[in-house]
């Protein structure tokens, strides 16, 4: 999976439609090689922004969990430590002698 796209379930406080929309930007993105697309094709990506946004707000409204909320911040730090541990295991292959 993309790693600009985060997890949106089981926040507390809830994910916004902000969130919703930035994770649907970044799949669109994705999806058609394009942060930037043209005048002609404006249209259709922010249509696709808006479609896919909708359908995972629906998503997440209809998920339900038995599982305590999550904090962003905790989340926030695993992730900060698991993009060090990435970053040490590139170092430790580059640096390496063969």
């Amino acid at each position: 999976m993309c790693r600009n796209i985060r997890c949106l379930h089981n926040f507390e406080p809830p994910t916004n439609d902000d969130e919703v929309r930035e994770a649907a930007l970044q799949f669109v993105r994705k999806v058609s090689g394009s942060t930037h697309p043209s005048r002609a094709n404006t249209p259709a990506f922010e249509q696709a922004i808006d479609e896919i946004a909708q359908a995972t707000r629906r998503m997440l409204d209809q998920l339900v969990t038995n599982a305590p909320p999550k904090s962003r911040e905790l989340e926030a730090v695993k992730g900060r430590q698991r993009h060090e541990k990435r970053m040490e295991r590139e170092v430790r292959i580059r640096t390496a002698t063969p």
